[in-house]
């Protein structure tokens, strides 16, 4: 476990251009999860609550982008304490040639997940669906 940073403001007066601007600048900065909900505001004024989910230490950062690219006039923080699985990522080689495979583990569960970058890559090469890709990557490597 560890503790990230939680960023959070009301927006009534910015557009989606706006809000999918500062998402992305955000994550190519560093922010751990960044997400947009919409909600109805004061006035019944349509909005969203737009969050940052950042490490720590990045968190001024993540202030000086979102006041930045908002139109906010102020951000909440929270810290929060975070419970994740160990990760690592794993090349193996298929008949398709060589696919990153995500691992998470501990607290008695593990999962594997093939990345989404490769499926796509390989399901446009191959001219199959992901899902095509996918069972025979894992029928492959259950054999």
């Amino acid at each position: 476990q560890d503790t990230i940073c939680k960023l959070e403001t009301n927006l009534d007066d910015c557009t989606g251009e706006a809000l999918g601007y500062c998402m992305g600048k955000l994550l190519r900065s560093g922010a751990r999860d960044v997400h947009y909900i919409p909600v109805y505001m004061k006035k019944n004024r349509p909005g969203y609550v737009f969050t940052c989910m950042c490490r720590m230490n990045d968190k001024d950062k993540m202030l000086k982008l979102m006041f930045q690219h908002l139109p906010t006039l102020g951000i909440r923080e929270t810290a929060c304490r975070r419970h994740a699985l160990d990760r690592k990522i794993e090349k193996i080689q298929t008949s398709f040639g060589e696919v990153c495979v995500k691992i998470s583990e501990g607290c008695h569960v593990k999962r594997e997940k093939i990345e989404f970058e490769d499926l796509a890559r390989i399901a446009n090469e191959k001219h199959l669906s992901i899902e095509e890709i996918r069972k025979a990557i894992l029928s492959e490597r259950n054999n």
